[in-house]
């Protein structure tokens, strides 16, 4: 049995991630200015974001068309 999931859920999952990615940058990140918790906290969510998104490239069947 193939557990993982299919391309339309993949690609939703990576719009989400992206879409929450900018949010929290505008809110923390690097789009906050010149201050240091922005620069740090922009790092951060910079390396959660690309945990993130190479968990769902990774584990996503291309192939499939399904949720």
């Amino acid at each position: 049995m193939n557990d993982r999931p299919g391309c339309l859920s993949g690609l939703l999952k990576l719009f989400l991630l992206d879409t929450v990615f900018d949010w929290l940058q505008r809110r923390f990140g690097f789009g906050r200015g010149p201050s240091c918790f922005g620069c740090g906290c922009g790092f951060i969510l910079l390396i959660i974001f690309i945990v993130l998104s190479c968990q769902v490239v990774l584990g996503t069947d291309w192939l499939r068309f399904s949720f």
